[in-house]
């Protein structure tokens, strides 16, 4: 449905919805998604429950705790691949005018969509068949493959290309050279073989994981599920389904620190404001983790529990124009919490009936992509109101990742736009543009 004033499109799908997986499958991987031989340990039951009562697209806050045919790249030479599995519609990108809503839709024929990225005019893409594929104007533009399978998270910085894997290994990437920019070469892992040498030599850099197991404390042993960076001192943060946190200096990849942060695994970390990390968990809890000087290094303290509840805690995203910090649960509701408040409950968001599996943040705007297949668009108006804009529908399947750039084309000062990505167990990857001074659902409906 298209608003005659130009606002965002809300776009509904109701028919053809394949059987949605059950929710612990979204925050673990089945045995099924992987090729026969996946080396991928079973990961034990998180808790996940999901609450079907939220009511759809809640405009109000509250103060309270409640609530194509095919596509022959032209780097097909330097790609790993013969052909793409990827189809998209040419009609819908020689269609697109500038318009608000759904741009196009890119379907993979296996594989399911669990980690994306944006880079100026590149989208990276992970998924669980080893693959890593890299896509420009929504075309092929290059790949590499990887042997751990599922590719759970990835961030591309100054060139190189940060990826954690299912086997707990985050790999390192970095394209070839300028003159063949769709190349790309392994640079190693981290922690790097030379520190894993070093490290082993000592027994107290061990620690016990389970009974007559022990590792080494600078690697993670479960999959590594969320990366974030700060790019300005020069760190990279990983969180694992072993519950840990550990942090990676990007200089010389060496790993500075590894925290015992939560009971359960660790779904999101996020680096935030004020030299704060953010981490959330299966064991419900989000905690707040402060960086300190000490001597030539760094640590970091907790300082804070924000949240602690029963039910998983799924996603965060800070949104560094307002400093707020975003909490996607697996009860479909999203809480937020604002600095300029001393980190205080700012209100919950209800827009959808299943886990919310992913946020973004863009501008004044918060996405929200949610186990129920559906993407809220919410506006951060003054007063930290915020209000639903949109409901973007159309996937089948979960939605797993997100990723906002912002549109040069067709945004102004007077009215900034943004390309969203979404990455779905669907086995596809959407592409929305959203216009941030769009009216919200309610206005659409009074002009309607």
């Amino acid at each position: 449905m298209g608003n005659d004033k130009g606002g965002t499109m809300v776009m509904e799908q109701s028919n053809n919805l394949h059987s949605r997986p059950k929710l612990g499958t979204l925050f673990k991987s089945e045995p099924s998604l992987f090729p026969t031989g996946a080396e991928d340990d079973e990961v034990p039951n998180r808790k996940s429950s999901a609450s079907m009562a939220s009511p759809r697209c809640s405009n109000s806050t509250t103060t309270s705790g409640e609530g194509s045919p095919y596509i022959m790249s032209p780097w097909i030479q330097a790609s790993p691949y013969v052909k793409s599995p990827w189809v998209i519609n040419p009609s819908m990108l020689q269609a697109d005018y500038g318009q608000d809503g759904l741009i196009a839709s890119i379907v993979r024929e296996e594989g399911h969509i669990y980690s994306l990225t944006a880079a100026g005019d590149l989208v990276y893409t992970g998924s669980d068949s080893k693959n890593i594929r890299v896509w420009k104007d929504l075309k092929e533009f290059s790949g590499f493959k990887t042997k751990s399978g599922l590719v759970k998270a990835i961030i591309v910085l100054g060139g190189k290309v940060f990826t954690g894997h299912q086997d707990g290994k985050i790999r390192v990437w970095k394209v070839s050279s300028t003159t063949s920019p769709s190349v790309h070469k392994r640079l190693g892992s981290l922690p790097t073989f030379k520190d894993i040498i070093k490290s082993s030599v000592k027994p107290k850099n061990y620690v016990e994981v389970r009974r007559n197991r022990n590792v080494l404390r600078i690697k993670h042993f479960d999959a590594v599920s969320c990366m974030s960076v700060n790019e300005e001192v020069g760190l990279l943060y990983s969180g694992s389904w072993d519950k840990t946190l550990k942090v990676w200096r990007l200089a010389d990849s060496k790993c500075l620190e590894s925290i015992d942060a939560h009971d359960d695994a660790i779904n999101s970390v996020v680096a935030g404001f004020d030299s704060l990390v953010f981490t959330g968990s299966a064991d419900g809890t989000v905690k707040v983790w402060k960086r300190e000087l000490q001597g030539k290094g760094t640590k970091h303290f907790l300082v804070q529990v924000l949240l602690k509840q029963e039910n998983a805690v799924t996603s965060l995203a800070v949104s560094r124009e307002s400093a707020v910090l975003y909490c996607g649960s697996s009860d479909g509701i999203v809480n937020f919490w604002e600095r300029d408040k001393h980190l205080s409950h700012g209100g919950i968001l209800r827009g959808h009936k299943m886990a919310v599996l992913c946020l973004a943040t863009a501008g004044n705007l918060v996405f929200s992509g949610s186990a129920d297949g559906s993407i809220c668009v919410w506006r951060r108006e003054k007063g930290g109101i915020h209000k639903c804009l949109s409901v973007l529908t159309g996937h089948t399947g979960p939605v797993k990742c997100l990723a906002v750039e912002e549109d040069d084309r067709t945004s102004r000062k007077t009215d900034r736009k943004w390309i969203v990505y979404s990455g779905s167990l669907d086995k596809s990857v959407k592409v929305w543009r959203v216009s941030e001074n769009a009216p919200d659902m309610k206005e659409i409906k009074q002009v309607s």
